[in-house]
């Protein structure tokens, strides 16, 4: 019985034995599987202001352990975002390489070579109560202020991309949380639009501005086409057909018919000399 006892003992140290010995060679010499995670990129080198589009990104998978802090694993939220920092290839774009969704830093290089970015101040009626957002397109109409002769509004600007409204530049959608929505609803009605245009346009804008009263017309982004009558709209037209009351400093006086008075012709008077001693005098006698 103790034989039978002492061979169980043998057999199960034995089996132990072996079962360590794989664990050990396991964990040390069979391969390893390491979870990984895709992250996003740059295709190739890059200088700061770059917008990333997606012949610029490539996924690559690194080990979950090493990804880098604040790496970015949707294209979608790297795409149309310019680069704060020159990146080199195969470096991973993080969130602290590329300009904020919403806000204004890095903004210069979203602007397109040859264009300049104005503002011009708008408020809930000049801005079509709120309804621009960034990366609309609109008409710029300026109207000079005075009398009917003097008032006029015209087209100075057409099919003109809005860059960004105050500090925001990109537009609200559905997917808006409640703070960002609420936010929205708390900013003030007087705010500027930041608008797109070339340096000739800036300068001319810049003269509205300062002659007149400056509003925006929001169009379909799809329609690239300009308006066939570019005439202004004086007040004549626009009173035309209303008939116009008239001038009180203009109204024809009474004309007063004097009935001239006939004077007598008035007799020539008779002077007659009278000599009195030494004295001369002359008196007239009618």
């Amino acid at each position: 019985m103790d034989r039978k006892k002492m061979l169980a003992v043998f057999v199960g140290a034995w089996i132990a034995a072996a079962l360590l010995t794989w664990f050990l060679y396991a964990s040390t010499k069979a391969p390893r599987v390491e979870k990984t995670v895709a992250i996003q990129a740059a295709s190739h080198d890059m200088p700061a202001g770059t917008r990333l589009r997606k012949n610029d990104l490539k996924a690559v998978r690194v080990p979950e352990k090493d990804v880098p802090k604040f790496a970015i694993t949707d294209i979608n939220l790297a795409l149309d975002r310019p680069l704060l920092f020159p990146v080199s290839a195969n470096e991973p774009i993080t969130s602290s390489k590329i300009a904020s969704a919403g806000g204004a830093e890095g903004v210069a290089a979203t602007i397109e070579v040859g264009k300049r970015a104005i503002s011009v101040a708008i408020n809930d009626t000049s801005g079509v109560a709120g309804l621009i957002q960034p990366r609309s397109h609109v008409d710029v109409l300026f109207t000079r202020p005075g009398t009917m002769a003097e008032a006029v509004t015209t087209t100075i600007l057409e099919d003109v991309v809005v860059l960004a409204i105050g500090r925001n530049t990109e537009g609200t959608n559905s997917t808006t949380t409640p703070a960002a929505a609420a936010q929205a609803a708390a900013r003030p009605q007087a705010q500027s639009a930041t608008l797109l245009v070339t340096p000739t346009q800036a300068r001319k804008l810049e003269l509205a501005k300062n002659q007149g009263k400056i509003s925006l017309a929001l169009r379909n982004p799809l329609d690239r086409s300009s308006a066939s009558d570019s005439s202004a709209t004086t007040g004549h037209e626009l009173y035309a057909g209303v008939p116009t009351p008239p001038d009180p400093r203009k109204q024809a006086k009474p004309v007063v018919q004097r009935v001239a008075e006939k004077k007598e012709a008035v007799k020539p008077a008779k002077i007659v000399d009278v000599f009195r001693g030494d004295k001369h005098v002359q008196e007239s006698f009618q």
